[in-house]
């Protein structure tokens, strides 16, 4: 397997272990694949939930430029359902995780039909 494929399987167990979900790994591996290089990249593949301007970013470069949601309250609701889903504790909250919660909440899979 290569380096892509075990970094889909680490995040497909913390779906599993960390928040309770069973993954669509076809869609997992889309979304994956989606977050580009920066999922080898230790500061990117992350998401730092604490800090506000980072979530800011995973609301514009993700939910609205990526899914075409509209702005709203219920953008950052979600980031921060996600982020309680995925435990407040947790301190690697995985980017592709992240976005892949966020694209189920939102039933946006057809952006990565």
């Amino acid at each position: 397997m290569g380096k892509r494929d075990d970094l889909i399987a680490q995040y497909a167990d913390d779906l599993k272990n960390k928040c309770g979900m069973t993954p669509d790994m076809d869609l997992l591996t889309k979304v994956t694949i989606g977050c580009g290089p920066s999922i080898y990249n230790a500061d990117a593949s992350t998401v730092a939930s604490s800090q506000p301007g980072e979530l800011e970013t995973v609301k514009n470069s993700f939910l609205i430029k990526k899914l075409g949601l509209a702005d709203g309250p219920e953008l950052t609701e979600a980031i921060n359902k996600v982020v309680e889903t995925y435990g407040k504790p947790e301190r690697n909250k995985y980017r592709a995780v992240v976005y892949y919660m966020l694209t189920k909440h939102f039933g946006k899979e057809s952006v990565y039909g």
